[in-house]
């Protein structure tokens, strides 16, 4: 369990400062990073699987004046930790879409959460700016100015990587309460996986505002359900 946790809370904490502080080579988005964290974890199906109903999710998400959208990142890091560290713990159990339904549903406020600490620590960290600004105008202090910038990015690799971290906490201490799940409820949480990804899709072609697109939707969500229900009927589902 420890390592797990280390290596997710590490990977969450580093993906909360590239999204806003550094670098920002769109390793946050929610498909790469759940990418990451499943290729870490030993299972980079989970991650692959789950990311892209997230990215797909958060397609049209943009900051619009000075708003924070919801946090695309961190329900994506943690919802694949959740759904590796139940498929390692709990196995025999039923198909994997289960897992990665079940995970999709429990972590998905995580990005809701994640938007309202963002505009909290947005605020603590334009006190650290005037801060930055005087110590280098003033004297020209460029290692006082860089200490102020850290200090402003430390809360967002602390709180983003201990909750990406209680993620793959969860999934082993929640390992036997699935195990006891009846084959009815797993069978339909798989079900409800593709029609995740066929929500998704609809929003993603929605949010872009194109003409039409109302029908594009529809057929981006058909398509992305008739896809997802191919490959889950190719695979071994126990």
């Amino acid at each position: 369990m420890l390592l797990p946790s280390l290596i997710t809370g590490l990977w969450g904490g580093l993906l909360a400062l590239e999204r806003r502080a550094f670098l920002q080579a769109a390793l946050s988005r929610p498909l790469p990073a759940a990418c990451g964290v499943g290729l870490m974890l030993g299972d980079v199906t989970a991650g692959l699987m789950v990311g892209l109903v997230f990215e797909l999710f958060h397609l049209g998400g943009a900051s619009l004046g000075g708003v924070n959208p919801d946090h695309e990142t961190v329900p994506a890091v943690t919802s694949t930790a959740l759904a590796v560290m139940l498929a390692q713990h709990a196995p025999g159990t039923a198909a994997r879409p289960a897992l990665w339904a079940l995970a999709i549903l429990v972590c998905a406020p995580t990005g809701i959460l994640g938007r309202r600490v963002d505009t909290r620590l947005d605020a603590r960290a334009r006190r650290y700016f005037g801060r930055v600004v005087n110590a280098a105008a003033a004297a020209g202090d460029v290692e006082r100015a860089v200490q102020q910038n850290l200090r402003a990015m430390w809360p967002h690799f602390v709180f983003y990587g201990l909750l990406s971290a209680s993620a793959a906490v969860l999934g082993v201490l929640a390992a036997p309460v699935v195990q006891q799940c009846p084959p009815g409820l797993l069978r339909g949480l798989a079900w409800s996986y593709p029609v995740l990804g066929t929500v998704a899709a609809a929003m993603a072609v929605h949010a872009s505002q194109g003409q039409g697109r109302l029908r594009v939707a529809a057929v981006a969500a058909l398509v992305v359900a008739l896809v997802l229900l191919g490959a889950l009927g190719a695979r071994a589902w126990a």
